[in-house]
């Protein structure tokens, strides 16, 4: 089972999209884009679906809060940052991207990490890439390729730490890259998500993302 009790619901419906709140998830909700088992929990979103505020691109994604609800940030010298999942994605858009996993920044349009599924059509595998903005300034991503040949239904794992020194890493599948990031993140509230927030709006509905999260844990381990 996977503790839902420190995660909101974006699900890819309404104007904008719809959270659902972390006392509701917990009780058990369950609808055509969130499935939840015994064995882990499904997202599901279509290209056509709507957004939040300020994306061009549905989702279907947790987002850290406390278990009352109240929606967590932080900043990275307080604590060692982790948030860590075995998955297995069975659908991609067209452009055969989804994100996975983010470190976002608080009251910000652009997150500091995004991990990508990108998969394609000519080899029926992905790469798992990281983007990354080094400073908070910074108006795109540094890309970087962390692990090639996943294909759609195979198990693989991440896990993401930012440490309270700062420095990034991220590892799939045994696969490891770090980096140090500028201090200009420092006092930054930050926070992570997870599921599928797909990197393509054009379509009809049964072009979609899908993956089901096997295990899905945050941890902030105070030094």
């Amino acid at each position: 089972m996977i503790d839902l009790s420190t995660w909101n619901l974006t699900l890819p419906v309404g104007v904008p999209a719809v959270t659902i709140e972390t006392p509701l998830l917990v009780g058990g909700y369950q609808d055509h884009y969130f499935q939840s088992t015994s064995t882990g929990v499904t997202f599901w979103v279509p290209v056509n679906g709507t957004t939040t505020a300020n994306a061009v691109y549905p989702r279907s994604e947790l987002r850290e809060t406390y278990a009352d609800g109240e929606l967590r940030n932080w900043t990275y010298p307080s604590a060692d940052n982790l948030l860590s999942a075995n998955l297995a994605v069975s659908q991609v858009p067209s452009t055969g991207k989804l994100v996975i996993g983010q470190i976002h920044a608080f009251g910000s349009s652009s997150p500091l990490l995004k991990l990508e599924y990108q998969f394609k059509t000519t080899s029926q595998t992905a790469n798992i890439v990281a983007k990354v903005r080094n400073s908070p300034t910074e108006e795109t991503s540094t890309v970087i390729s962390l692990l090639s040949g996943i294909p759609l239904n195979q198990r693989f794992s991440y896990v993401i730490d930012l440490s309270p020194k700062g420095v990034l890493s991220v590892m799939v599948n045994g696969s490891l890259w770090s980096q140090q990031l500028s201090t200009a993140w420092a006092p930054k509230p930050l926070y992570f998500k997870a599921g599928v927030y797909a990197q393509d709006n054009t379509g009809y509905e049964t072009e979609a993302g899908k993956a089901t999260f096997y295990s899905l844990m945050i941890e902030h381990r105070v030094p």
